[in-house]
């Protein structure tokens, strides 16, 4: 599967749009993970547990953004995008939308 940010892939001719493809999760903030960070915050540094939550996070979106594009028959997502929300006081949603694609191997590129 072809992610990109742009809304073409180098390369590529798009044959077919198939639409909108997202893909989220919502995490919530460990209480562990909070004393740690409290602390973090006095001294300053990154907070690495809270680095890696987010990472997960955004890992877990896209395997799901992936799954609803395959379903829908697509080679690649174009015009990727990310975004969060808090949605309660310690949680957070992980979104990431784009558009479902079929692509081939352009014969003759433009330059």
């Amino acid at each position: 599967m072809i992610l990109v940010t742009t809304p073409a892939v180098p390369g590529q001719k798009i044959t077919k749009v198939l639409g909108l493809v997202r893909g989220n999760t919502i995490r919530a903030r460990h209480l562990g993970r909070d004393v740690m960070a409290g602390l973090k915050n006095l001294v300053g540094g990154e907070i690495t547990d809270y680095t890696k939550m987010m990472a997960e996070a955004r890992e877990q979106a896209l395997d799901r953004l992936v799954e609803e594009a395959r379903g829908l028959g697509a080679n690649a997502v174009v015009s990727l995008r990310f975004a969060t929300t808090t949605m309660m006081q310690g949680a957070a949603e992980f979104l990431t939308y784009g558009t479902a694609v079929v692509c081939e191997e352009d014969p003759a590129p433009s330059r």
